[in-house]
């Protein structure tokens, strides 16, 4: 075997990545690109309440649900975290995250501030978190309105949310200004590749370092 093209695998637990932005920084595109591009990360797909939008599948963008589902997942402790945006209430079913965890799969999540005390709260040492800001706020309010989901009204209520979302940067363990997707995503990548290397993480090591040690 060629030495130089082997690579050592060590067993590690995966990463719960959160990445929160105010709407229209573009986290929803740089989640997307990620995903596309590391195979060893998969999106967490939340239940919701909110009606389905033009081009969304159910169960691969969200699980569309009743309100009375949702509240039954949340009574009995089927929820990670959960919040309520825009009237509309958003949850992480806990199983397939704990279990992805487990196989050492690292689980990325679309959600804002609420979701991520929460996700702290549950799983704090799985958790590394992302804050993405737009380079100014008439980019933010270009990109709302350049999407073209949601009415005006809809798009000044977003606006209007934005200070209060980006009031919680300091609570993220990263702060990225998205100029340029492309970029930002590299940055991302770099973040990750760096957590995956963190010694508690590695829960092979141990072993793996006892058994190089006796070789010695």
């Amino acid at each position: 075997m060629n030495k130089q093209s082997a690579q050592t695998q060590i067993p590690r637990r995966g990463i719960l990545l959160v990445m929160s932005s105010p709407s229209g920084a573009g986290k929803t595109t740089l989640a997307r690109a990620l995903v596309a591009t590391d195979p060893n990360i998969s999106m967490s797909v939340s239940v919701t309440t909110r009606p389905r939008r033009a081009g969304e599948i159910d169960g691969k963008d969200y699980f569309f649900i009743s309100k009375e589902r949702f509240a039954a997942m949340r009574d009995s402790g089927e929820l990670l975290e959960w919040a309520e945006v825009f009237g509309n209430l958003y949850g992480t079913p806990r199983r397939p995250v704990e279990l992805a965890l487990g196989k050492g799969r690292d689980v990325l999540f679309d959600i804002d501030w609420q979701g991520t005390q929460q996700l702290a709260q549950a799983m704090e040492d799985d958790l590394v978190t992302i804050f993405i800001l737009a380079p100014s706020a008439e980019d933010l309010r270009h990109r709302l309105i350049k999407r073209a989901q949601d009415s005006a009204a809809i798009v000044a209520k977003r606006m209007a949310e934005a200070s209060k979302e980006i009031s919680h940067w300091p609570e993220y363990d990263y702060v990225i200004v998205n100029d340029e997707v492309a970029v930002t995503g590299a940055k991302i990548a770099a973040i990750l590749a760096a957590e995956r290397l963190r010694r508690k993480r590695q829960t092979g090591l141990t072993e793996f370092v006892r058994r190089l040690t006796t070789e010695l």
